[in-house]
């Protein structure tokens, strides 16, 4: 399946079903009064979360959504009857965006979340409304409001705690194959992988965290080189980046400019991920002799000046790739015992949980 996170989408609300003036007629009744009931609401559009649903390649075939009208009133005192609502599944992870207005909606993150995108419209008044003392045989009555029409801009972002950067063939996607059971296209050229690919690695009980592959980035990326900021988006929703390099390059690039150039990719598209953690995974130790290993590690740790935790892996021999993943999970495990903390702290009658 191809793999879509954009989407121009358009949807339609109901109209309200129009109000009705009509008079009851009976035998023996010739001034009944007025009995025209309202117009029934129009049906509205909603957008649902679906863990099911893992892209927006079904949008490419379908772009149009629209809700059911309403029905007109009726005599008798009759009401129209209301419009169906209309739901549209959309994966988790969805950010919704109003097209004309550039306003972000919505963000649905939970299975079964719901968004409404357009509201139908409102039903009409028939004339019993506009009886009174001074008009007992009105002829009044309201048409119903139009539904709301929207052009959408849906964009997925995938949800994982471990974003995965580095260059094109860094051995991002021979790591995640390491740690989890994602089988992501591994193979010795640039940009194997051409969509994210997500694995959930397990240490045990209560002991898990989702990781994802990110396609490898090129210098220029956040202006739309190689791959451009198609996927630079993927790991804005992430808690850890793991940035890995390759530690002996056949082309004699110099890892450390690799470090710098991505760096400079991930400021120019947002400089909030700078500040996120991140974590330094020298790649491919295998590729030099095993005496040579922890000393070039340790001459590109210098030469960053790399203050954050880095390993030194095999993702190809398995080589220290559990050790990495332990340590995340450590990671993870202080973060909520940390956010626990802080929450036992604040005191029942704390104006802090009501949000004052």
């Amino acid at each position: 399946m191809k793999f879509v996170d954009e989407a121009i989408i358009k949807v339609q609300a109901g109209d309200g079903g129009n109000g009705c003036a009509s008079f009851r007629r009976e035998k023996f009744i010739p001034f009944g009064g007025p009995n025209g009931g309202d117009g029934g609401s129009g049906g509205s559009v909603w957008l649902v979360a679906d863990e099911g649903l893992n892209t927006l390649v079904d949008f490419r075939h379908q772009r149009s959504y629209k809700a059911q009208r309403g029905e007109n009133g009726m005599g008798s005192d009759m009401y129209g009857k209301g419009g169906e609502d209309t739901t549209v599944r959309v994966p988790v992870g969805t950010m919704i965006t109003n097209v004309d207005t550039d306003e972000l909606i919505g963000d649905l993150t939970a299975h079964g979340q719901r968004l409404l995108v357009a509201q139908g419209g409102k039903g009409g008044l028939g004339n019993i409304h506009f009886k009174s003392s001074v008009n007992r045989a009105p002829r009044q009555f309201t048409q119903g409001t139009p539904g709301e029409s929207r052009e959408l801009k849906l964009e997925l972002r995938l949800l994982a705690d471990v974003g995965l950067l580095g260059f094109p063939n860094a051995g991002k996607s021979t790591f995640i194959r390491a740690v989890s059971a994602a089988t992501p296209r591994v193979a010795d050229y640039p940009f194997t992988t051409l969509h994210p690919n997500l694995g959930v690695v397990s240490l045990g009980t209560d002991q898990s965290f989702v990781i994802a592959d990110i396609p490898g980035l090129i210098e220029g990326a956040a202006d739309g080189a190689g791959l451009g900021i198609q996927f630079l988006r993927h790991v804005s929703r992430t808690s850890l980046l793991l940035h890995l390099v390759d530690i002996a390059p056949v082309d004699d690039t110099d890892p450390v400019e690799q470090v710098r150039a991505i760096e400079h990719e991930l400021a120019k598209f947002n400089p909030e991920l700078l500040e996120r953690p991140r974590w330094l995974v020298l790649n491919k130790s295998d590729a030099l002799p095993e005496d040579e290993r922890q000393q070039v590690a340790e001459d590109i740790v210098s030469r960053l000046d790399w203050q954050a935790p880095w390993f030194l892996v095999s993702a190809l021999a398995r080589e220290n790739t559990m050790a990495v993943c332990q340590q995340v999970q450590r990671f993870f495990e202080e973060q909520r015992a940390a956010r626990a903390e802080e929450r036992a702290e604040i005191a029942p009658g704390d104006v802090r949980l009501r949000g004052e």
